[in-house]
Parts: structure tokens; sequence; C-alpha cells
């Protein structure tokens, strides 16, 4: 079995055949693995979010009609994108379905999870909680009328785990046919302690890659360590982009989907000037390490 810097319960639970392993940029890992058990091509990127130059931001598809693909969106994210996944689901007039919000923006009413991050703090996946034109996200509380402008918040459906463990029955009984059957998959999760994130995209409908289930993508990220995960939108919209570009295989014939929103990795060191984060916790950049 192979294990090139795979967490060694995730090579049992993959068992690879296949492992191709980038060092994108410092605290960034991008792994294409192939399973030799399953038909499955998993695409897994890990962030190291102890590095404070390191973050994430919603790219919203604000300037335009209708919807655009990550490709583009993650290069408007500008010069210190690292890498981008698509994001939450959206209705056909091309609204996400749950709460977005970006650089002071917010779209959406909706209580459906999120997984909120800011400059200086850890990242949260839960539901959101509105009082009127009020909401709380997590630790921080904000108004529609003056969000704030570093935090970065995108939705999904459904919550894959809480604290390790399944979110209910992950809609196996609801929605059997979303949840049961395998699907492309994109998702998102993070570690106990909240310091290492991992963006994954799961291949699907094509004859190398039959996609996964929820159970089994929920089961995969238990495998990597993590802690809280959410599902993001997936079949023919779940896409990697990889400095600009797609390191994945999208189920659509014509490639790529075009969606109305990405969750895109950035380098700025700019994120080090935050304010402190909570006593003990040690944020890191290559010079050395930084107590905030």
């Amino acid at each position: 079995m192979l294990n090139p810097g795979l967490p060694s319960t995730a090579a049992e639970y993959l068992v690879p055949d296949r492992v191709k392993t980038f060092h994108l940029d410092p605290g960034v890992v991008y792994r294409e693995v192939r399973s030799g058990a399953e038909p499955w091509v998993v695409h897994l990127m890990e962030v190291d979010l102890a590095r404070c130059d390191l973050g994430l931001k919603v790219a919203g598809s604000w300037d335009d009609p209708g919807r655009v693909p990550v490709t583009t969106l993650a290069r408007r994210a500008g010069a210190g994108m690292v890498a981008a996944i698509n994001g939450d689901f959206f209705t056909p007039e091309d609204e996400p379905l749950g709460l977005e919000a970006s650089g002071g923006e917010i779209r959406g009413r909706s209580s459906r999870p999120v997984i909120a991050w800011r400059p200086g703090a850890d990242p949260w996946i839960g539901p959101v909680g509105w009082e009127g034109d009020s909401l709380r996200v997590g630790p921080w509380s904000l108004s529609t009328d003056l969000p704030a402008r570093d935090l970065e918040i995108l939705g999904g459906y459904p919550a894959l785990l809480r604290g390790g463990r399944w979110v209910g029955d992950l809609l196996q009984s609801d929605r059997p046919a979303f949840s049961s059957q395998r699907h492309p998959r994109t998702a998102v999760g993070f570690d106990p302690d909240r310091s290492r994130l991992w963006l994954v995209v799961v291949d699907g409908r094509h004859g190398g890659s039959e996609g996964m289930t929820l159970p089994e993508l929920a089961d995969l990220f238990r495998s990597l360590g993590v802690r809280d995960a959410l599902n993001l939108d997936g079949g023919g919209s779940s896409v990697m982009v990889v400095r600009g570009e797609t390191v994945n295989r999208p189920s659509d014939p014509q490639g790529e989907r075009a969606v109305v929103n990405a969750l895109v990795v950035i380098r700025d060191i700019q994120y080090c000037a935050t304010p402190s984060p909570p006593p003990g916790t040690r944020r890191m950049i290559d010079a050395g390490t930084f107590d905030m």
C-alpha cells in the first residue's frame, strides 16, 4: 500500500495504488489519490492554517450576471491565489442557496451550515443563527447592514461531521438518491485544533471514478483526522483549481461548469498583522514562529 505523506488512517481507508504529491507553496500540499480498492480518484488539498500568511477567501460572481467558472473566480482573487474549489449550491436565478459573505458584501438569508474564517482566527463550521437583520456565525455576530469586511462565509449542505461524528444520518433517509448514491463531491473540513484544513474533490461519473456517497465522504474526512466537515456543491460543479489550472476531471462533457462562488486559498502576509488570537495559539511563517 502506498502512503506518501497521507495519514495512515487515510491510507488504510483509500488503499491507494497511486499517489501524486505536489508541495505547491509552504504549508500547502496537493495530492491526487487513486484507490486500489474502490473506483475513486480523490483530490486532496492540505492547508496549514497555523501559518499566519495563509487564509481563505470567498470569490463570488457579484460583478457578473449569471455564473462564472472557478478558474475565472480564482484568477480574480489576485496574485496570492494558491488553489480553489467550487462553493455552494445555487438557484436557477444564480443565487447561492446558503449565506455568502466576503469583503463586506453579503448575499442570502439562510440558516444552512457554513464555513467561516477571518484573519487571526480559527475556521468554524456550523449553522447560521438569525435575529432580525443580525446574524451569528460561530463566535462572530454581524449585521446585514454592516457586515464585517474581513469575515469570509460560504454555505454548503449538509454538514458531514461535527466533533468527528456523522451529523445525523447524512440525509440517507430524507434524500437517498443524493446521499446514498455515488456522485462527484466537493467538501471542506478541519482537524481538532482547527489548524489543518482539507479541501476535497472526488471525481465521478466516469470509468476511472464513480464518486462517493455522503457517508463515504464523511468517513474519508474522519480518516484524515478531521473534526468538522461541510459538503459543498457536487456533481458537474465539482472542480479543484491549482495555480489557475483544473486538476480534477469534471463530470460534465463540456468540462468545468460555471458556478456562483468558490472557496479560494490565499497567501497574504497582511494576514499576519491581524489582532492576537487566543493565548497559546501560535501562527507561523517561513521566517520563524510568531507568538501573536
